[in-house]
């Protein structure tokens, strides 16, 4: 990147820069944690939510994940085909999908919630009680919460 390029490069596109980078090095480091476990970062967050019982169907992984239905599908898809999730049919609403972990849904879902905070931590791990307080509060208000 040139230098005058460089210079109009407006804070809001480094934030942005800057989160994204964020992301994607978290989850190269995640996958790299989970290697031994055949699921990769993208499909934690599913993983997690249904065995804490916080989301029970596409829709609500979609909602709660804030991603769209058709990614969601795929790593449904991909999850069932390891024999980590099982689809049901709702009775009364056929178009209802409910879905839950198998037992090696759970098994995988301990392990995760082992790997991932420490994942976190060693990424965190420069960071003073009060930076990490400040980049929670600020995140929280990134977010609306």
């Amino acid at each position: 990147m040139n230098r005058s390029r460089e210079d109009s490069f407006l804070p809001v596109q480094r934030i942005v820069l800057a989160l994204s980078k964020a992301r994607n090095l978290l989850s190269v480091e995640t996958d790299v944690a989970l290697a031994g476990t055949g699921v990769t970062s993208s499909q934690v967050g599913a993983l997690l939510l249904l065995s804490l019982g916080i989301a029970r169907s596409p829709v609500g992984l979609s909602r709660l994940l804030g991603i769209d239905s058709g990614f969601v599908t795929r790593v449904v898809d991909r999850l069932e085909r390891r024999g980590l999730v099982r689809r049901d049919r709702n009775s009364p609403d056929r178009r209802v999908v409910n879905l839950t972990l198998t037992e090696a849904g759970r098994h995988v879902a301990v392990r995760i919630a082992e790997i991932v905070p420490a994942v976190l931590n060693q990424r965190l791990s420069g960071f003073t009680p009060l930076e990490f307080a400040t980049l929670c509060r600020l995140l929280g208000r990134l977010l609306d919460e």
